[in-house]
């Protein structure tokens, strides 16, 4: 469902502007019509008052909790269904974050992810990417919002800036801790730039070195890991947020000492955070996961060399959940048991 639908749902229901906004807030906090209004119920016109809570239950029908994969890092992979049937992950972080999807599928195809595989199937609409917010409230605070699960942002850029304004706004998320990840697409870089609520960026790089960036992000745009890096550099000052790169650890493919003296040339001096997380393997891909030790220590001389590196495991690891995971197993034992999942168009 879009927001705007939304907005006109209430609209024909006697709502102004304000109301709309109250509704919204309500919504995206998790706080039901029955589980304290901030101000008096009659503060709505009438119409909309006694429609609030057949509204509710239908705000929350939105995305619905199908599984929880609770880990004991505090972390949890949640598979969540949608008004069609089709499903998607969202993860609930330590410290009060949250990871969402922006996608059914992804037409990116990285090499060593999951979602990838399937292809794209359609686009989240604003309604569903903050339906995953709400849901996650439900269960826990949720302080930041990160658009970093199964889809390319970029690649469903209205319903994605739409979803961060309202968040920023009516959500009660500060703009620094929302959070768009994308493979580079120039036409992030000008549409944030343009936005009133500006989230940080997070770049997914996996290497320095271009030909290899194209085997393994083959539908990406092509920009050179430089290209990508000047641009993101704009942006970073441009907000007063140093950018994140993202950089999926692959033992043998993007560990070695060539990729530090690379990540050393393109990222000393940048307004930039090195976010490294060993790969969290999956079955039939021919990628593994470096060791810790390995990992450790390409962290530590790239910090010793200049480049602020932060490693980080992958939430949920240990219950197998890397992105796309949850949701390829849901379909294959739906399979199994005779239930067909239709993809939409």
């Amino acid at each position: 469902m879009e927001i705007e639908l939304i907005r006109q749902r209430l609209r024909d229901l006697g709502a102004k502007p304000e109301h709309e906004q109250r509704v919204l807030r309500d919504w995206l906090q998790a706080r039901n019509y029955d589980q304290g209004r901030r101000r008096p119920k009659d503060y709505l016109p009438l119409t909309l008052r006694e429609a609030l809570p057949a509204l509710d239950a239908e705000l929350n029908g939105i995305a619905r909790l199908v599984t929880t994969h609770p880990t004991e890092d505090g972390s949890a992979r949640l598979l969540v269904g949608l008004m069609d049937g089709q499903m998607v992950e969202s993860v609930l972080l330590p410290r009060d974050g949250l990871c969402i999807s922006t996608q059914v599928g992804c037409a990116v195809g990285c090499q060593f992810c999951m979602t990838g595989r399937s292809g794209l199937i359609r686009q989240l609409t604003s309604g569903e990417m903050l339906a995953q917010v709400a849901l996650a409230r439900q269960h826990r605070t949720v302080k930041k919002v990160v658009f970093m699960g199964m889809g390319e942002p970029a690649h469903n850029l209205e319903n994605v800036m739409e979803t961060i304004h309202l968040l920023g706004t009516e959500g009660n998320i500060g703009h620094k801790n929302l959070v768009l990840s994308t493979v580079g697409d120039l036409r992030v870089f000008e549409r944030l730039a343009q936005s009133v609520v500006k989230p940080a960026l997070a770049l997914s790089l996996h290497t320095s070195k271009p030909a290899l960036r194209e085997t393994l992000l083959p539908r990406a745009p092509r920009m050179t890991p430089q290209q990508l890096v000047e641009l993101a550099e704009q942006y970073a000052i441009a907000s007063a947020y140093p950018v994140q790169y993202q950089w999926t650890l692959l033992e043998g493919v993007n560990d070695g000492e060539d990729e530090i003296e690379g990540i050393v040339a393109l990222l000393k001096g940048k307004y930039a955070v090195l976010n490294m997380i060993p790969y969290n393997s999956i079955p039939d891909l021919p990628f593994q996961r470096p060791s810790w030790e390995r990992a450790r220590a390409m962290a530590s001389e790239l910090h010793r060399r200049g480049v602020l590196t932060k490693l980080r495991d992958s939430a949920a690891q240990e219950v197998d959940g890397g992105c796309g995971q949850l949701r390829a197993r849901a379909i294959t034992d739906a399979g199994k048991k005779r239930i067909v999942v239709t993809p939409s168009v």
